[in-house]
């Protein structure tokens, strides 16, 4: 199984590794050195992409039999041999506050200086006009939180799903609802990737790990935001959730509920969040996808500006 070396990236094979040596599988963990690992470039410039090239690349040559990524690093366009094999459980996908003084984002006096290396936060934080500095950042989880206790930032945002693999979860402050930021498509969710002619490890690992929920959740998701076009890089977040509903007889059947929202004018201090939302039956995950995106693009999505993570 080819992995980064980080912590959060050794963590989360970690849990893929562990379900299938319960299967009886032996395996294998190897660390894969990425362009993005190596660079101190802000993520704008390189995108996320660097980070999942050389695994993909590593398992086309035949080095790994398995590449694990968080799912919202991957490129939207498919990759010619490779199969998305397995989509385990999601973690909890919000993105969560860790702040100075135990304090929440409510409680942050106007002036705070709070960091995030995603043009979606900050996009979403400005939006909420509170007086807020807004700080570009990157690195691993140690080092953003260490500019917290460092007293460097008054706070950082950060996806609550990586603090937890790390059992770190303690330390957030506050939970940001998704009504006042929508996490990036996929977050909280592993891509588990397997070589196209490689039938007998892609059906393991479906039957193993795969979770049909989350594949169906973060296909609408990520079909949205491919529609949109922006790629990893777009300021565009979005979250699906399988919901019960009632059908025209009363029969309790499962759909997805599908929320979105892309943000423009980041160069400035005005911020225009455009959302949507929209509702089909679960087998419809692509489609309702693509049919947000048109919505958002109708409402004015396609005025996007600035790069920059998610």
């Amino acid at each position: 199984m080819g992995t980064r070396g980080s912590a959060l990236a050794l963590a989360q094979t970690g849990i893929i590794a562990d379900a299938l040596r319960r299967a009886g599988e032996n395996v294998e963990i190897v660390k894969v050195s990425t362009p993005g690992d190596r660079s101190h470039a802000p993520i704008a410039e390189i995108g996320v992409g660097v980070f999942t090239s050389a695994l993909r690349e590593a398992l086309l040559a035949k080095q790994v039999d398995v590449a694990i990524h968080s799912y919202k690093d991957l490129p939207t366009a498919p990759e010619p041999g490779i199969v998305l094999a397995a989509v385990p459980q999601r973690e909890d996908p919000r993105d969560a506050l860790i702040a100075r003084d135990g304090l929440t984002l409510g409680e942050l006096p106007p002036g705070s200086t709070v960091g995030t290396g995603a043009a979606r936060r900050m996009a979403q934080l400005r939006a909420l006009g509170l007086g807020l500095e807004i700080v570009p950042i990157r690195g691993n989880i140690d080092t953003r939180l260490r500019k917290v206790t460092d007293g460097e930032l008054d706070a950082v945002v950060l996806a609550r799903a990586g603090l937890a693999r790390l059992g770190r979860a303690g330390e957030i402050t506050e939970t940001l609802d998704p009504i006042q930021m929508l996490p990036a498509p996929a977050q909280g969710a592993l891509a588990v990737e397997s070589r196209v002619d490689d039938v007998d490890i892609e059906h393991l690992l479906r039957s193993t790990v795969d979770d049909e929920a989350t594949r169906a959740a973060v296909t609408a998701e990520r079909a949205m935001l491919a529609a949109l076009e922006g790629g990893c890089s777009a300021p565009v977040g979005a979250l699906a959730e399988v919901v019960e509903d009632l059908d025209a007889d009363g029969s309790v059947l499962e759909r997805i509920s599908l929320r979105g929202v892309a943000a423009a004018g980041l160069d400035g201090e005005s911020v225009e969040l455009i959302r949507a939302s929209a509702l089909a039956d679960k087998g419809e995950a692509e489609r309702l996808g693509r049919d947000l995106a048109a919505e958002l693009l109708d409402l004015g999505a396609g005025a996007l500006s600035g790069p920059g993570r998610n």
